[in-house]
């Protein structure tokens, strides 16, 4: 990072789950901020360490909806927390407004209010004596979007909108140029307007390639943001609050307990959900009645979030070689606290006490009896889906499920959702075949081209 002497690194750590980027910046006297750490900071402490720096400052933009901060994890390290005054945080921090200042030993981080994701929205400008060095944009500006305003409330949509739109012309393009800019939100955020590949950028790259910077007034910026809006997670909504008042500290990745039969039997007849994360092809082949599939993978938490109740007790079947410390990361991530465990020695354990299996129908043959039901998003579905296929997000088919025809043939992106949407068809006693792949797959291999638009 160039600056006049002082020597400064970054180091960006990336959840590819849920699309967000957290920074690391060594400042140069030994000390390091981190800016909108996620709730495991593991790995920026051992970054830190690596480098022989200590973290004295946690920074956030804003309050996340879409991830637990990590910023009270660092606090019980020794970290200062810093964030908007307006933010009103219910423990200690040290609050900053417009034009404040943190004096960084040679560097100065400013606070530049950017409501519009959020309204308590703090951009971050590094600079070294007056030249800017970097911008911490949060979801201000993103490559080629900006973050979304819809997820405080309708009432409030389009005024978040029209303030996001002063923000960008008044506070950050007035910025250099060759500015480089390092945001929170990216490709695969629900936050996020657009997908994009890019997790950094600079204010000029912006300036001539973001089409929401090229749109000739402030209500042609407002119409285009709210044609961009998707769903997003029912989790989203309890988020705010649950950072405003201060996630419990835990100190690391605790591990998951094992449960014996007796135990995962107490805890579902009190209420627990019971969830497979193994493989599709593993849930197909014998599950436990009853359990939901959301196999293991970067994305796992996202629908975990979306389709699962926080208030219950969870329990878990996994296979052995499967990574228990990355599934409670991700679980503890967005706020889920009551993870019991797991059931010990998995389905071979039920399978020996001779319980019932059931098994779901996964096929890679693009012929369908029935209805196909196509489980994406709806810009998903918009690009390309089969032909006859009914498109219906997951994270609406509990609110829907009524509706959907029996026998139907279940698809999305690559299988796991199907297998999701499958296993929640399954508790209602209507059975379900999953497709095996996407749309490209169904259309090379049963010679229909694909549909697009609806």
């Amino acid at each position: 990072m160039a600056t006049h002497g002082t020597t400064v690194t970054l180091d960006a750590f990336v959840d590819e789950g849920l699309g967000n980027s957290s920074y690391l910046v060594g400042i140069g006297d030994g000390r390091a901020l981190a800016l909108d750490p996620p709730r495991d900071v593991t790995r920026l402490r051992e970054a830190a360490e690596a480098k022989g720096l200590t973290i004295a400052y946690a920074v956030e933009t804003h309050l996340h909806a879409d991830f637990v901060s990590g910023s009270r994890e660092l606090a019980a390290l020794g970290a200062t927390v810093v964030a908007a005054r307006t933010a009103n945080l219910a423990f200690a921090h040290h609050p900053l407004v417009d034009g404040d200042e943190l004096d960084l030993g040679g560097l100065t981080l400013e606070a530049i209010a950017t409501p519009g994701h959020t309204p308590e929205h703090l951009s971050y400008l590094l600079r070294d004596g007056r030249m800017p060095v970097a911008l911490f944009s949060g979801g201000a500006l993103l490559p080629g979007s900006v973050a979304r305003t819809d997820l405080i409330s309708p009432q409030r949509t389009e005024p978040l909108a029209r303030a996001l739109y002063r923000s960008l012309r008044e506070r950050i393009l007035s910025l250099p140029d060759d500015l480089p800019v390092y945001p929170t939100h990216g490709g695969g955020s629900f936050c996020s307007t657009a997908a994009s590949g890019e997790r950094t950028t600079t204010i000029g790259r912006e300036r001539a390639t973001n089409p929401l910077l090229a749109v000739p007034d402030e209500d042609t910026f407002v119409a285009r943001l709210a044609e961009s809006f998707g769903t997003y997670p029912t989790y989203f909504t309890r988020l705010r609050e649950v950072n405003r008042r201060g996630p419990k500290v835990n100190g690391g990745v605790p591990p998951l307990a094992e449960l014996d039969l007796a135990e995962v039997d107490r805890l579902r007849n009190a209420g627990a959900e019971l969830i497979d994360a193994r493989s599709i092809a593993a849930y197909a082949a014998g599950h436990i009645p009853g359990s939901l599939s959301i196999a293991l993978r970067p994305a796992f938490v996202s629908w975990l979030g979306w389709v699962v109740p926080d208030d219950r007790p969870l329990v878990f079947v996994l296979d052995r070689g499967q990574d228990r410390a990355d599934l409670v990361r991700q679980a503890l991530g967005i706020g889920y606290e009551h993870l019991a465990g797991e059931l010990g020695g998995g389905i071979d354990t039920w399978r020996a006490a001779g319980r019932p299996v059931a098994v779901t129908e996964l096929t890679a043959t693009a012929s369908a009896t029935g209805p196909i039901l196509d489980v994406r998003q709806a810009s998903e579905f918009r690009e390309g889906h089969a032909r006859g296929a009914t498109g219906l997000e997951l994270g609406s088919l509990l609110s829907d499920i009524d509706h959907v025809a029996d026998q139907v043939t279940v698809m999305c992106g690559h299988g796991e959702r199907a297998m999701t949407a499958a296993s929640l068809l399954e508790r209602r006693g209507r059975p379900a075949r999953v497709f095996d792949g996407g749309p490209d797959d169904w259309a090379r291999l049963s010679g229909d081209p694909l549909e697009r638009g609806r």
